[in-house]
């Protein structure tokens, strides 16, 4: 599969996730929901292991898409405020174990296959 699919799904699925948080919870910025400490961004650091599965490289970016893609959710739902560069780098801040983890994940994945 050509890897512009492969990240254009990855981005896809990223972008409907935090889009539903957003709609779930009834708030414009996903990072302000209720349950996004609990609920949310441990589902998003799943949604980052699963979703390095597909890329043969790069896996540990699919880490930092999945996070930053609030970021695209956020501009959407509220626009670009005062804050907005706060949110940014919360969001750098907030990728390290997404992007830890969609390592791993990737990893794990290549030694398995006998990669």
């Amino acid at each position: 599969m050509p890897w512009v699919v492969v990240w254009g799904f990855i981005l896809a699925v990223s972008l409907g996730f935090w889009t539903a948080v957003s709609m779930i919870a009834g708030v414009a910025e996903p990072w302000d929901a209720a349950g996004y400490w609990t609920i949310f961004y441990p589902a998003a650091l799943v949604l980052s292991a699963v979703l390095a599965l597909l890329p043969r490289r790069f896996q540990w970016a699919v880490g930092a898409v999945v996070i930053f893609a609030q970021v695209p959710v956020v501009m959407v739902f509220s626009g670009a405020g005062p804050l907005l560069g706060a949110g940014i780098v919360i969001t750098m801040v907030l990728s390290i174990p997404a992007v830890a983890l969609s390592w791993l994940s990737g990893r794990t994945w290549r030694i398995y296959r006998g990669l």
